[in-house]
This record gives C-alpha cells, sequence and structure tokens, in this order.
C-alpha cells in the first residue's frame, strides 16, 4: 500500500481512534475521540469521513456502533501490530501511567551529555505530561535499560514525549572487551 499523507488533524484523529480501541478493545464513539483531543465532536464525524474513504477507519452502525480502525490505519501510523508485545513501564512524578505504552525510545544528543535527550513515543495520550514532570521509563524487556529525566517537551500530533535524560541505567551481562 502507498504510504498516505495525513493531515496532523487526520493523525491526531487516527492515533487516539487506535489509542482509545486498543484501551476499550471494543469500537469508540466519535464523542470519545473528542473528549481525548479536545475537538468538536461534528468535526470528528467530518475527519472520519475521510479517514473512511482512505480506508482507515472501519464505520459500525447502530446504537453501539462508532469506529475501529484498520490494519491500514495501523500500517499508516506506522504501529507494529504485535500480539505478546512487551510493555515498557511509564512514570510520571512517581506514579505509574496505566493507559500509555511505550513503543519506541529514540535517543539524540547522547556525545553531548548535557543536551542529552531522549523521545519517547507512547501508545496513548501524552496530554497529561509537562515540562517540568519527572519521568521514568523501563525496564525495557531485553537490555533492562531505565531513564530517569524530565519532560522537556511533547509532540501530541505523534504522541511523543521529549524528556532531557538525568540519567541511564542498564546492567552490565558479563566483561565488555576493551579495544
Amino acid at each position: 500500500m502507498a504510504d498516505i499523507e495525513l493531515s496532523s488533524s487526520q493523525k491526531q484523529i487516527l492515533t487516539a481512534l487506535v489509542d482509545l480501541f486498543k484501551e476499550n478493545e471494543s469500537v469508540v464513539k466519535g464523542k470519545e475521540i473528542a473528549e481525548r483531543i479536545d475537538r468538536n465532536p461534528g468535526t470528528i464525524r467530518n475527519q472520519m469521513q475521510s479517514l473512511k474513504a482512505l480506508q482507515l477507519v472501519e464505520g459500525i452502525p447502530g446504537p453501539k456502533g462508532g469506529y475501529k480502525p484498520t490494519a491500514e490505519a495501523y500500517e499508516s501510523l506506522d504501529i507494529e501490530l504485535m500480539e505478546d508485545a512487551a510493555s515498557v513501564p511509564l512514570f510520571k512524578n512517581g506514579e505509574r501511567v496505566k493507559d500509555a505504552i511505550v513503543s519506541e525510545i529514540g535517543l539524540t544528543s547522547v556525545h553531548h551529555p548535557s543536551l542529552c535527550r531522549a523521545e519517547i513515543h507512547v501508545q496513548g495520550s501524552v496530554h497529561e505530561f509537562h515540562e517540568g514532570d519527572d519521568i521514568e521509563v523501563g525496564p525495557t524487556p531485553i537490555s533492562k535499560l531505565v531513564i530517569d529525566g524530565t519532560v522537556d517537551g511533547r509532540d501530541d500530533t505523534n504522541n511523543i514525549i521529549i524528556c532531557k535524560i538525568g540519567e541511564m541505567q542498564a546492567p552490565a551481562e558479563g566483561s565488555v572487551a576493551e579495544h
């Protein structure tokens, strides 16, 4: 399937749909999406028509109806569908965030310790994260990496928390050969 160029509004709505669908494990009402991203329900309905035309959303009619994402929706958002995906814990100010799943951690500027940042890609809303919040991510499943830091910003459209890293820890397995 060819790459679909979504507007930031479409991407935000589709991301909210995918997150809510995963949380509820059932169809999602437009009103729920509107509340999640603080938009008018009419705007959601209008955008859903274009997302249906792009085959990213399936409309389910009836009183218990709503919307559900298609496989193409996950593909267009670059989300892997994994049955038994490992959960990477996310903590904000010492409290575990239950409705957010860390899907990717990107490290930037690691060569300059005072500027070291991480981009924490989250499945779930990042609206509750604010600049200055303490954040802890991990341990990751394989390397047992734990990142402690503070929120430096966020990208609501792509569900990314930008974190200024205070400390990273990963237990060493055996000795590392010196070069």
